[in-house]
């Protein structure tokens, strides 16, 4: 094995460290950085006896972040630690592919777009672009809040199974960001099912007062989920206004979804 690099650091050190599980990191660290490690080689690497990396790497072969090569003894990367790294490249794809349509939508209807990815019982905004008009809706790019509360949030909350809502809302009663957000999780099963029939959901004062929005889900089978939105000042979003945000937020949402098979 080459020299390998010592682990990077960031920020200080835990108050609490836990040996095994650094150990653990950086052997998937050296993963990245070496196409096969033999057993000397992480014992060697962690300072450790044969015996410490033995157990360290039959604990990643269970969880699947490493498998031994059967003619080798060699380890390499496994199943689980292939599908982390395409989960986040598919995520950063996602990002990159809608960019140029979010563009597009954000020039026509001359309104803040958002995608959104859902994380839990929230969404996450992945990427903004803000109205060029001096009154307009703020961009939320970084930020996450409950998807309840937002059109985009429940696009995507309604691509999931009642089941599946209940899972992440055990409890009836929701958090609120307005008075206009949704209170319950018997009121939130009925939206969603509305919503399911529509094919789009909206947003009224429901995660800030005065913002509008309206929101279409990328295609369900898709993990993890994401929705495209357009949002501004419940002043000027009125009919036909609402007809003319819904249609260009489809029309986006199927073009970032044909970009993406």
């Amino acid at each position: 094995m080459d020299r390998a690099a010592p682990a990077p650091e960031f920020g200080s050190t835990p108050q609490y460290p836990i040996d095994s599980v650094d150990n653990a990191l950086k052997v998937l660290l050296l993963m990245g950085n070496q196409p096969r490690l033999r057993l000397t080689d992480v014992s060697q690497y962690l300072g450790v006896a044969t015996s410490t990396a033995h157990r360290l790497l039959a604990m990643l072969q269970y969880r699947g972040f490493v498998r031994q090569d059967a003619a080798t003894r060699s380890y390499v990367p496994g199943p689980s630690l292939d599908d982390v790294a395409l989960g986040i490249l598919r995520r950063l794809d996602v990002r990159t592919q809608a960019r140029p349509v979010l563009e597009k939508l954000n020039a026509t209807l001359e309104e803040t777009v958002h995608l959104g990815r859902l994380e839990g019982d929230h969404v996450h905004f992945i990427d903004s672009l803000e109205s060029s008009r001096a009154l307009r809706v703020g961009g939320r790019l970084g930020r996450s809040v409950p998807a309840h509360c937002t059109s985009n949030g429940k696009a995507m909350l309604a691509t999931l199974t009642d089941d599946e809502v209940r899972a992440l809302y055990p409890s009836e009663e929701l958090e609120r960001m307005t008075e206009h957000s949704i209170g319950t999780r018997t009121e939130l099963l009925e939206h969603l099912e509305a919503i399911r029939r529509a094919g789009y959901a909206t947003s009224q004062e429901e995660s800030e007062d005065g913002v509008g929005s309206i929101a279409v889900a990328l295609a369900a089978a898709r993990t993890p989920r994401h929705a495209v939105n357009a949002s501004g000042p419940v002043s000027r979003l009125g009919e036909p206004r609402w007809s003319a945000m819904l249609e260009a937020v489809r029309d986006a949402a199927r073009e970032i979804d044909a970009l993406l098979v």
